[in-house]
């Protein structure tokens, strides 16, 4: 009895302690203005948490949509119930703004083994996209390790009819997770393209995550400016396959890998952005741009990356309509088209909007996934940066502790100027790369309050960027 009441009692302890780390805002360290916004941002999170419509829009994409690739039939259906959607919010103008997008396509599923000390393994893979065929009958090969692409690029002519196998791990000892993938997608995106102008017959890549597990993941890769009659196939190999792998080699240098995919690239095929907005109540000249990317890879559903991203940015407006909110600026969302492997809608949004003379003040992209959140990054000017950075205090007590200086987001970036500012949201990242261009990455890694807390948070920061930010001129709370 008396080990149950010590148990209990550390229980409720550990609670309290918890509970008292959600510190409320004093109001008596706020100003008139600041209680004004605190109260607002604080409906948000109550709408997104009791009445918010993301996770049933994004249990609608993904399990009646799916994965989405630029060009394909699925991509198409993305557009459709996008512009669906955003006539249920009621935006006051819908568009499609229609743009040539890649169309690349995987074919039937790859297969790889390769045999040592007589036993045969069989490998998880995936093409890498943009990535060419391998002949019907596969490429077989004896496999060269390397670490880099200096180490590839050094070896030379050695790599004539090998493939070449880029095995550097994610550094996990890095906090923020995307610092360690941007630390080694060089070799899955550039990897190819050194190896074929030297005679290799393909290339593996391992899997860019931090876990080890046997799930391949697929990603965008470039031929750069090689001849078309160098261009040599590149897959992705799952984590514990490159452990694997590269374990056996060295009992076996001279083992041979087999692999055969049937990708293939065909003409661009036409596609859309798909673009909503509130009209701004005072300078609806000015425009706020909210984000994600429609497409998405074709082995999962497409759920954290960017699904959830597209879902948050159009509850940002429903927040906004629901509360009865007028923005004074126009708050435009945009589902961008084609960022996983071309960013071509970005591109030609930012082309549009400077065609047509549109006045961007600010912008905010939703592509880290759904986890729980943690902030934004900030790209502008060091006066509007300083200025987003004392709206700590208001949105500390919702977990909204990182805003720091740094990037925004792939799809916004085209619009990035002196006197615009890019915010990108920050949910934590530690989960983010066991799902990120796999076939896990589905509705059911989404947990639905994550979500919620994202959206709100996302509107947050807009309603204070509308209020506050007038170009290249902050005006100081």
């Amino acid at each position: 009895m008396k080990k149950i009441l010590f148990f209990l009692s550390l229980s409720l302890l550990m609670i309290s302690c918890n509970e008292k780390q959600e510190k409320p805002i004093d109001d008596n360290q706020l100003t008139a203005e600041e209680k004004s916004d605190s109260t607002n941002i604080k409906t948000f999170f109550n709408t997104a948490l009791t009445n918010g419509k993301s996770y049933e829009w994004l249990r609608d994409l993904t399990q009646n949509v799916g994965g989405r690739l630029s060009g394909s039939p699925e991509a198409q259906m993305a557009v459709e119930w996008g512009e669906k959607v955003m006539n249920e919010v009621g935006l006051d103008s819908i568009w499609l703004q229609p743009v040539m997008v890649p169309h690349w396509v995987r074919g039937e599923k790859e297969i790889a083994t390769y045999t040592t000390n007589g036993v045969q393994k069989n490998v998880a893979i995936c093409a890498l996209g943009f990535s060419v065929a391998t002949p019907n009958s596969g490429v077989l090969a004896e496999v060269i390790e390397v670490k880099s692409l200096e180490e590839a690029e050094a070896l030379g002519d050695k790599m004539k009819d090998k493939i070449v196998f880029f095995n550097r791990p994610f550094d996990n000892t890095l906090i923020h997770t995307f610092k360690a993938y941007g630390g080694c997608v060089d070799q899955r995106v550039r990897g190819a393209a050194i190896c074929g102008k030297f005679g290799a017959k393909g290339v593996i890549v391992r899997s860019m995550t931090n876990s080890i597990d046997d799930f391949p993941h697929t990603g965008t890769m470039s031929y750069g400016d090689l001849p078309a009659e160098q261009h040599i196939p590149a897959a992705a190999i799952s984590s514990l396959a490159a452990e694997n792998l590269s374990k056996d080699l060295i009992s076996n240098p001279n083992l041979k890998f087999y692999f055969k995919q049937n990708c293939e690239t065909l003409p661009d095929a036409p596609s859309f952005n798909v673009v909503g907005e509130i009209r701004g109540s005072e300078t609806p000249e000015n425009i706020f741009v909210v984000g994600g990317h429609l497409d998405s890879w074709d082995l999962g559903e497409g759920a954290h990356d960017d699904g959830t991203g597209v879902v948050q940015s159009l509850e940002v407006a429903y927040l906004f309509k629901k509360n009865n909110i007028k923005p004074k600026n126009t708050i435009r969302i945009v589902f961008f088209m084609n960022e996983e492997n071309g960013t071509r809608g970005a591109k030609k949004y930012a082309e549009l909007a400077t065609l047509n003379k549109e006045n961007h003040i600010g912008g905010l992209e939703s592509d880290s996934g759904g986890h729980t959140p943690r902030g934004f990054s900030i790209d502008a000017n060091s006066a509007n940066t300083t200025l987003l950075q004392s709206w700590k205090k208001l949105l500390s007590p919702y977990g909204l502790h990182d805003i720091e200086k740094g990037g925004s987001g792939a799809d916004i970036s085209p619009l990035k100027d002196e006197n615009v500012t890019l915010v990108g949201y920050r949910p934590d990242s530690q989960r983010y790369f066991d799902y990120h261009h796999t076939s896990r990455d589905t509705f059911d890694k989404v947990n639905k309050r994550e979500l919620e807390l994202g959206s709100a948070s996302m509107a947050s920061i807009v309603y204070l960027m509308d209020k506050y930010l007038y170009g290249d001129t902050p005006v100081k709370l």
